[in-house]
């Protein structure tokens, strides 16, 4: 009995300590997505934010890039347009992009008045804006339309 009350503890205690591992994540590329983009092509991507209204070009409908383009989702030209490789004008210049650091790790402050930031060694900055643009794109290709 007690070796038995002992096993069913022990099974509680990792079953309460994984609880944590379980809960729902959030999706980094969704709000990656709201934070940039949704603003000019709405929160369902189909180019309907509060901000289209008042643009000289309509947003495109990012729901039908795969469509657009036979069907295969243009993951390679979407990341050049996201990381600036690819000019589309209502982006702004590419010399400075409309996000300007949005994908960049947040400065920290410095030590010196000649260091006034200096971003956290443990960060590679290129790989910080890759995988948030990466989970952009990856929310992008899970709101295609079929």
């Amino acid at each position: 009995m007690k070796r038995s009350l002992q096993g069913l503890v022990i099974c509680n205690l990792i079953f309460g300590f994984s609880l944590h591992g379980w809960a729902q994540q959030p999706d980094i590329g969704k709000v990656e997505y709201q934070s940039s983009c949704a603003a000019c092509h709405g929160d369902d991507g189909k180019g309907t934010g509060p901000v289209a209204a008042v643009l000289k070009a309509k947003p495109a409908d990012l729901t039908t890039l795969a469509r657009a383009n036979n069907g295969v989702f243009p993951l390679g030209r979407i990341y050049d347009v996201i990381d600036g490789r690819t000019e589309v004008r209502a982006h702004g210049a590419r010399d400075m992009p409309i996000w300007g650091f949005r994908f960049s790790p947040t400065p920290m402050a410095g030590a010196s008045p000649t260091a006034p930031y200096f971003l956290d060694p443990v960060y590679d900055r290129e790989a910080v804006i890759r995988s948030r643009i990466l989970a952009v794109i990856d929310y992008l290709y899970r709101i295609q339309v079929k």
